[in-house]
């Protein structure tokens, strides 16, 4: 069966759209491996994990040498390992054991994440 021109056009859109697409899924990975890169320049180094949070994308959670943690979220699990590659960071495929003994906690996130259950003071103020 020959191709029309109307079949032909949309398969060019549909070409110029995923390299659009593709174009700026690179930006913004790149964009986050110069932040993970910044952290780790900031902390003595850094590890990371992944964890897919469904349609929100997926959370880059780093752990400094020091013991400082932060995140990060990319809009795929694709933009999120090509950033995590690109950093040349090491990546662990849990969140255990060893690489989550390295996490220093302080007040804030004790207050923040369990205060009010453990005792701690109360986030209504």
């Amino acid at each position: 069966m020959a191709e029309t021109a109307a079949d032909a056009a949309e398969t060019e859109q549909t070409g110029r759209s995923d390299a659009r697409r593709a174009a700026r899924a690179e930006r913004r990975a790149a964009k986050l491996a110069r932040e993970i890169g910044s952290f780790a320049k900031e902390h003595g180094g850094a590890e990371g994990q992944l964890a897919y949070i469904g349609e929100s994308g997926t959370r880059i959670v780093l752990v400094g040498e020091d013991g400082a943690w932060g995140d990060l979220v990319a809009p795929t699990y694709a933009v999120a390992k090509n950033a995590v590659q690109k950093a040349g960071i090491t990546v662990h495929e849990e969140f255990d054991g060893e690489f989550a003994l390295k996490v220093r906690t302080g007040p804030y996130e004790w207050s923040r994440m369990a205060g009010i259950q453990v005792g701690g003071p109360s986030n209504d103020s």
